[in-house]
């Protein structure tokens, strides 16, 4: 049972330490259009000159008196219209978002005295009429006033989505995009590095049928756009802190002591020109350190070295070696540090070259629950990475501008106890085995280390045209290069030469044709060329568009699957290996918006979209070995086929009122080929393996509702509602393999799936006065996810065939704004969980609960906890 317990912020502080903050061009971009007329007549004015204030952007109308502006990057503008002979209009508040057409017209009246112009506040418009497939956008303005902590929150708050699911897919069928760049680590199909909040201009969860530009996603795409330096110098400082705290003593031990240091956040940045280049050029920087204890705690009864003696039934008997000094210690902790810089030269009107960096490295421990009273004998991990980007943009004509974008980005995960493999402190293995069932571990330490990392370059060039004032092409290939490292091992006695174990204990490296040992260093390589064109009609709106994808995985594969191991034959053949095969599929994609009325649009989209397993399971047992009796070994196939999904949406958005908008979407998702396992027999009897193939199946469907309002300056809210039904024959790769472990029949039918959450409610309100306080809400609520019913460890119904109870969240946010010495400060607290609520996460299966189990009597425990103690899992 897991609980994300109230998190208070005892005091927290905003230094705004120069004028204020601005925001950045982002790489990807948006687009205004519209029309200029004559107020009095209506015809159209032609050469009227329409400006994007603060940057060199801007357009002439033609002589139908339209103009488009291309390349604009996400933000609020202020846009003005001027003609000689006319009064000049400024519409401030415009608000551009990528891949977005914002419509501003324009109409003007003539004068013949010299006039100051008008200036019009626009209005955030409710609904999107070019919006072709479900997408959610988040700018930097909403994420500050949110109670959020990483970006992966800003993603679960958007509707469909489940825990990191998007719309029913498994968590790795979703590609994030930095800048225009994927960042997605393809081994895990993880992010590469973590993005802090503030460094995001605007946030996009793309969970329809996103554009022929997006590949190796399946079921969403989140595109990131960062933030830059701008015309005028600026700085900020954050500092908070904070404890956890709960009334749920019983399960958390230790979340009576508050420490208000034991969670800390501080981060800077700055940004604006360099004052010797003048304007030309510009930078951002943000530099955050995090720390946080964790609720999580365990206590050092034990150290590691200890040993301990429970053979005996008499428990006078025992031998309880424990030297721990009884402190408790955080099992959970997470310390971070991170780097973002952006550099921007605007060599031309026409050139601008930009550069950025995103570095995070990250120490963190994962509880354990079965080394509660040995803390210190589980493995600690750490996590490094980063990625930077060249960028050059180049305006052709007012029509026609290009990005050509190379890349580079490193992610590095280590797991071990000690970072030196043959540190004296490691002890004998056997101190690891269990005493008896429910019993806490006494001694010993985790006895893997894992090294892996990947290193991705990438060169991408995309070219955007608007060949007539309805047609928009956007066309690009891109190619990435990868490296994969990985190095696992499992320490073991070490032997004399006459194969006698030393005494006392000494660790050893087990040989690289063992089967607890495997490393590799492979290259696979991508490539992918698409075309788009983006339609807008009058009554019509419509994105065409297909996608070619290329793999290699430039690795090999057995002949002979029942006799895989070459440094093991069981029968000759030549040749052992044969090269996998390269992967290639193409992605048709369309996308209809029909407006219905000025306030009203109807979307519907269709695609088809693939997506190459988590690379990880290319190449998992590199040497194609095999454990010598029964079913241990899982190994990797270089010829896995991309996974594929098709999907189906039709959606209306719908302005009710000037203040409320509705949007409702319907969708299905057909999904083949998806990642499995298949069980092989070698020639020798009883020696099997499981081998990664393409072989689960599954489908989704669903319904969202959405609302979202702004009834006046001080408040704001939305709500939205998603009906869903995620079924397949299996939410795990490994699912035969577990099976047939546990001597279960494969299943044959569809079953809801892990994240199958039938319903999902989402609100978020904000309260405030101008820029001067305010408080955000947000409230999560979810019906039970699914489990697979058992008693005494007997599976006693259909696999998935029980819910577990419901789950609910609130979170708050409040601030109070004020200016002093030519600062700006910023007062705020923020309280994660706000009504302590015990969601059961994990449950017991015999009862399909987390708090209690119907265990009778499981006989002596040989340790020194009881069951009760046990039993309680945080």
């Amino acid at each position: 049972m897991k609980n994300k317990n109230r998190f208070v912020c005892l005091l927290s502080l905003i230094v705004c330490l120069l004028s204020g903050i601005t925001y950045l061009w982002a790489g990807t971009s948006g687009k205004i259009a519209g029309r200029i007329t004559d107020a009095q007549s209506g015809a159209p004015l032609p050469f009227a000159n329409i400006i994007v204030e603060g940057t060199t952007l801007g357009a002439a109308s033609g002589l139908d008196g339209y103009y488009i502006i291309l390349n604009v990057p996400p933000r609020t503008y202020s846009i003005t219209a001027q003609m000689m002979g006319y009064q000049g209009v400024k519409v401030t508040n415009t608000r551009v978002a990528v891949d977005f057409t914002t419509t501003l017209d324009f109409s003007l009246k003539s004068t013949i005295l010299e006039v100051e112009g008008i200036t019009v506040v626009a209005e955030r418009p409710l609904i999107q009429m070019d919006l072709t497939s479900t997408r959610a956008v988040v700018d930097a303005e909403r994420i500050e006033q949110l109670p959020v902590e990483g970006f992966g929150d800003l993603i679960n708050l958007q509707a469909g989505v489940v825990e990191g699911h998007i719309r029913g897919g498994r968590s790795s069928e979703v590609v994030y995009m930095l800048d225009g760049i994927s960042i997605t680590d393809p081994f895990s199909y993880e992010v590469a590095v973590d993005i802090e909040n503030s460094v995001i201009q605007e946030l996009q969860v793309i969970s329809g049928t996103f554009n022929a530009e997006y590949g190796q996603a399946m079921s969403g795409v989140v595109n990131i756009v960062t933030k830059e330096g701008s015309r005028s110098l600026s700085g900020r400082l954050t500092s908070y802190f904070g404890d956890y705290v709960s009334n749920h003593t019983k399960t958390f031990i230790n979340i009576n002591h508050i420490n208000p240091l034991s969670t800390y956040n501080i981060e800077g940045s700055i940004g604006g020109p360099f004052p010797i280049f003048g304007t030309k050029f510009s930078f951002y920087t943000t530099v955050r350190s995090y720390y946080n204890d964790g609720y999580l705690y365990g206590k050092r009864i034990f150290n590691p070295s200890d040993s301990c003696d429970f053979s005996r039934d008499a428990s006078s008997e025992w031998h309880i070696g424990s030297t721990g000094d009884s402190a408790l210690v955080p099992m959970a902790p997470t310390r971070e540090n991170s780097f973002f810089s952006k550099l921007t030269y605007r060599l031309s009107p026409a050139d601008k070259f930009s550069y950025n960096l995103m570095w995070k490295g990250r120490n963190f421990r994962e509880y354990e629950h079965t080394f509660k009273y040995n803390p210190d004998g589980d493995y600690n991990r750490y996590n490094v990475g980063y990625t930077h980007t060249l960028n050059w943009n180049h305006v052709i004509n007012s029509n026609t501008f290009f990005e050509l974008k190379i890349a580079n980005s490193f992610h590095d995960y280590r797991q071990y106890v000690y970072e030196d493999s043959l540190d004296p402190e490691y002890v004998s293995p056997a101190r690891l085995i269990d005493a008896s069932n429910y019993a806490f571990r006494t001694g010993g330490t985790q006895m893997w280390h894992f090294y892996r990392n990947t290193t991705s370059y990438t060169g991408k060039f995309d070219i955007t045209s608007q060949v007539t004032r309805t047609h928009q092409i956007k066309s690009g290939i891109e190619f990435r290069k990868h490296k994969l490292f990985l190095n696992e091992f499992e320490l073991i006695p070490k032997r004399d030469e006459a194969g006698n174990e030393i005494y006392p204990f000494e660790p050893d490296i087990p040989p690289i044709t063992s089967t607890n040992h495997n490393k590799y260093t492979n290259y696979p390589f991508e490539a992918s060329v698409y075309i788009q064109d983006k339609m807008e009609f009058k009554d019509m709106i419509a994105n065409v568009g297909v996608r070619f994808d290329y793999f290699n995985s430039s690795w090999k594969f057995p002949t002979d699957p029942r006799d895989p191991n070459p440094e093991a034959p069981l029968r000759e053949r030549d040749p052992w290996f044969e090269d996998a095969k390269p992967k290639t599929q193409l992605s048709p994609r369309i996308g209809i918006a029909y407006p219905i009325t000025d306030r009203g649009v109807m979307h519907g989209s269709y695609g088809h979209f693939f997506q190459i397993p988590p690379f990880e399971y290319l190449y998992t047992d590199p040497e194609f070995e095999v454990y010598p009796l029964g079913l241990e070994t899982r190994m990797g196939n270089a010829e896995l086929e991309p996974q594929k999904t098709v999907i189906y949406e039709i959606g209306l958005q719908q302005q009710l009122t000037d203040a409320i908008a509705l949007d409702v979407t319907g969708y299905f998702k057909n999904i083949r080929n998806l990642l499995g396992t298949k069980i092989y027999e070698t020639y020798v009897m009883g020696q099997k393996y499981a081998q990664y193939i393409n072989r689960d199946y599954g489908n989704v469907r669903g319904v969202t509702i959405a609302l979202e309002g702004t009834y006046s300056q001080y408040l704001s809210a939305s709500l939205d509602y998603t009906y869903q039904i995620a079924k397949g024959n299996a939410s795990d790769p490994n699912a035969v393999f577990w099976d047939a472990l546990a001597n279960r029949e494969l299943e044959k039918f569809f079953v809801p799936l892990d994240w199958d959450q039938t319903h999902t409610l989402n609100g978020a309100v904000t309260i405030g006065y101008s820029q001067q306080w305010g408080v955000s809400l947000i409230g999560r609520y979810g019906t039970g996810l699914p489990y697979t019913p058992s008693y005494k460890g007997i599976r006693i119904a259909r696999e998935n065939s029980e819910r577990k109870p419901p789950q609910y969240n609130v979170d708050l946010r409040a601030y109070y704004n004020l200016k002093l010495i030519g600062s700006n400060f910023s007062l705020f607290f923020k309280v994660y969980n706000l009504f302590d609520r015990m969601n059961e996460v994990d449950v017991y299966t015999d009862t399909g609960r987390g708090e209690y189990t119907l265990i009778g009597d499981p006989g002596k425990i040989r340790g020194i906890n009881t069951l009760e103690e046990y039993l309680v899992r945080p």
